[in-house]
């Protein structure tokens, strides 16, 4: 079962339902937001009786409203060691994979999420990118975790690299945040314990891939969850990426046209062209 936004033919209105096999049916919500306004046993009870099916929907990315994406940092001990070989201040990373207090920071507005198929970008004005494959938390306005998605959360190496001051412009742009297209519940799969997968391919061959699990993740994912809302309100909830524990050697970057699969068994897969430069996503509107 997954929790979908989608959009009929000749309808403009983006709306809620469940897919379960493939087949598409209503949820009595107006959005995705409105939905995470809820506890999680309210919202389990609801996704237990699903309306119609829908014959012609097309998917959505999965967060509306108000809904913030949110990312944490250096989670995994394979993101600490690329962090430190890429960073002129290279301690500061060793330093927080051991602290107490994780590094968060803002992803993405919702408008500005792409989902599977739509492109994804690196900036004109870097050298060195990469894919950051990762396990995406559904939150609910309560901190109390909802659901899972599969995160592109992309990153120019070389601007964060000069200067972790620069982290804002390495991963907050257009293009920078992709989302794979279906929520699943939190209540049907373990996220302490899932396989991660990435794969580029270029020209149709594979350039770069890798596989680990969330089961690496250092700290416990409620743990994450309570630091973000320790000091700040979600009243749409959130969604809180988790790191990544891929990462590929220095001398490989992404180029336009490569394409980029990401797995996480028991919760989807994310596939996304590369391209490069902010005229690509002008389809994005708030």
């Amino acid at each position: 079962m997954h929790i979908v936004r989608y959009r009929r033919e000749h309808d403009e209105t983006a709306r809620v339902g469940v897919r379960v096999d493939g087949v598409v049916r209503e949820l009595p919500v107006p959005s995705v937001a409105a939905l995470l306004r809820e506890p999680v046993a309210a919202i389990r009870t609801l996704l237990d009786s699903p309306g119609d099916e829908v014959g012609d929907a097309r998917l959505l990315a999965p967060v509306d409203g108000a809904t913030e994406v949110w990312a944490a940092g250096v989670t995994y001990l394979r993101s600490r060691e690329a962090r430190m070989e890429e960073s002129s201040e290279a301690d500061i990373y060793g330093r927080v994979y051991e602290a107490p207090r994780p590094e968060l920071f803002f992803k993405s507005a919702a408008w500005r999420v792409v989902v599977d198929g739509d492109p994804v970008a690196i900036r004109a004005d870097s050298g060195l990118d990469v894919p950051e494959p990762e396990l995406a938390l559904v939150v609910n306005r309560l901190g109390e975790i909802a659901g899972y998605l599969v995160c592109n959360d992309m990153s120019s190496r070389a601007i964060e690299g000069e200067n972790p001051l620069y982290l804002p412009q390495a991963k907050v742009y257009a293009g920078a945040c992709a989302l794979s297209a279906g929520i699943r519940p939190a209540w049907e799969v373990d996220g302490a314990d899932l396989p991660v997968a990435v794969r580029v391919t270029r020209e149709g061959v594979a350039v770069w891939s890798g596989a680990t699990s969330t089961a690496r993740i250092k700290r416990p994912l409620q743990e994450l969850v309570d630091w973000l809302f320790r000091a700040d309100n979600f009243p749409d909830g959130a969604v809180l990426s988790t790191g990544t524990g891929l990462a590929p050697a220095m001398d490989f970057t992404l180029q336009p046209d490569d394409v980029v699969t990401i797995t996480i068994d028991g919760v989807g897969e994310l596939t996304n062209p590369v391209v490069v430069g902010k005229e690509h996503f002008a389809f994005q509107h708030p």
